[in-house]
C-alpha cells in the first residue's frame, strides 16, 4: 500500500463521518417535532456504510476506504400521546412525535466526531511522514 493511499482512506472515513454528523444533527433538530398523523412524524435518520469492495475485489486495493450507500430512515415505532387540548392533535386526541432518542443520538455525535477528529489526525500523521522522506534526500 503506498503511503499516499493513506490519504484516500482517511478522506472517504471524513467525508462519512460528515455525513454522520450531518444526518444526527436534523434527528436531533426534529426530536420535538409533533404531528397529527403518522405519515407526517419525522423519522429518524441512519447513515449507511460499506468499505469500498469494488476495489479490494478488483485487486486494486490493499486496504479500502468507505463509502456511504445511503440514509434509511428508521424502523422503530412512533410516540404517539393523548393530548386533545394539542392544536397538532388528531380527531381522537393524539399527537405523533418522532422516535428520535436523544441520547443515543448524543452518543452517536461523540464518536462520529472523535472518529472524524481521529481521521484528520491520520492525515496530519501521513503529512509528516512524507515531508520527513522529503528531507531525507537533503541529507
Amino acid at each position: 500500500m503506498s503511503l499516499f493511499n493513506v490519504f484516500d482512506i482517511s478522506a472517504t472515513g471524513m467525508a462519512a463521518q460528515s455525513i454522520r454528523l450531518n444526518t444526527t444533527a436534523s434527528n436531533i433538530a426534529n426530536a420535538d417535532s409533533v404531528s397529527s398523523s403518522i405519515d407526517q412524524t419525522y423519522r429518524a435518520r441512519e447513515p449507511v456504510f460499506a468499505a469500498q469492495l469494488q476495489k479490494a475485489a478488483a485487486g486494486q486495493e490493499a486496504s479500502v476506504g468507505v463509502d456511504v450507500l445511503g440514509i434509511v430512515e428508521s424502523d422503530k415505532p412512533l410516540q404517539m400521546e393523548y393530548s386533545p387540548n394539542h392544536p397538532m392533535a388528531n380527531k381522537d386526541g393524539y399527537i405523533f412525535k418522532p422516535n428520535v432518542n436523544v441520547i443515543e443520538e448524543m452518543t452517536n455525535m461523540i464518536s462520529a466526531s472523535r472518529s472524524y477528529q481521529t481521521n484528520v489526525q491520520l492525515a496530519e500523521s501521513a503529512k509528516n511522514m512524507v515531508n520527513k522522506t522529503l528531507l531525507l534526500g537533503q541529507r
